[in-house]
């Protein structure tokens, strides 16, 4: 298996693919980069693995002979490490030029301390230069706005989902589209005010000016309001 330099190449649209049940790519895309045994993952989901990254301590040997018979380019890691293997793959897509990544993994219910991980790696400064950020997590989808971006949700009315400021305070919160709209809101570090939010069935849109938000739209969503909830404030000044 060969290993090559991460030289930067003309991409836009970037997959990542750790561990977990993976569902099938949602849309287009210009490299896949396998985070270890996501090589694996990738393979049975369908994608095709553009470049490995990782210690190598968990891919199968089916896998990796697949990657050496490809050619595959590996950027490979010692076991003892900084940072997860699926933290390098997605610095790996920032050097390669992506301008949008798609992580593909599972909610990692078995390690908590791997989700949260993961979430946080998804918030890492380097990504601000990413224009659209998002992990599919099982049938979970999160999108992590990094400081002035924005994000269009299709969602059936009384769909749910929830903001959460998991990277620190966010500011200049606006929401358009939901039942409880926001407008240049403060959203505290660890503050739970936007868990839960519903669509009114127009475009959901979601835009962040400071800091990192993250928006998680779950698998199982409320299709009707619960007309016991109580009302909540439509909007911040």
């Amino acid at each position: 298996m060969r290993t090559e330099g991460s030289g930067r190449s003309d991409v836009s649209a970037a997959v990542v693919v750790g561990g977990g049940a993976v569902r099938a790519p949602v849309r287009a895309h210009d490299l896949v980069i396998a985070a270890d045994s996501g090589l694996d993952v990738a393979l049975v989901a369908g994608f095709v693995p553009t470049h490995l990254v990782g210690d190598l301590d968990s891919i199968s040997a089916g896998g990796a002979a697949w990657a050496e018979t490809h050619g595959v380019p590996l950027e490979r890691h010692p076991a003892d490490k900084d940072h997860t293997d699926t933290a390098l793959a997605l610095a790996q897509a920032v050097v390669l030029g992506a301008t949008s990544i798609d992580l593909y993994g599972g909610t990692g219910v078995a390690r908590l301390d791997h989700l949260l991980g993961t979430l946080a790696a998804l918030g890492d400064p380097s990504l601000s230069v990413v224009h659209a950020v998002a992990a599919h997590l099982d049938d979970t989808t999160v999108h992590v706005l990094h400081p002035g971006r924005s994000v269009d949700l299709a969602l059936d009315e009384g769909a749910v989902f929830s903001l959460v400021a998991l990277h620190g305070g966010c500011d200049g919160v606006d929401v358009d589209g939901a039942r409880w709209p926001l407008h240049q809101a403060l959203l505290p570090a660890g503050s739970t005010r936007g868990i839960s939010n519903e669509s009114t069935g127009a475009p959901v849109r979601v835009s962040v000016t400071t800091g990192v938000l993250t928006v998680v739209v779950p698998a199982a969503t409320q299709t009707e309001p619960d007309p016991r909830r109580p009302a909540r404030p439509q909007e911040d000044s």
